[in-house]
């Protein structure tokens, strides 16, 4: 089964980011992000559709 959702930490492992870069371009709305109790996470799909826009 494929992964839905990523943490901050294994978004920035995945893009070579820092978690302050990551918290920045979520801010902003390049990464669609939720809370699930305590934990940010950060939808596959946003990640993909970051990195299909730089090509």
């Amino acid at each position: 089964m494929e992964r839905l959702a990523y943490s901050i930490k294994e978004t920035g492992h995945a893009l070579s980011l820092g978690r302050t870069t990551i918290n920045a371009m979520i801010a902003d709305g390049r990464l669609e992000a939720f809370k699930l109790g305590r934990r940010t996470l950060i939808k596959a799909e946003s990640i993909r559709r970051l990195v299909a826009g730089q090509e």
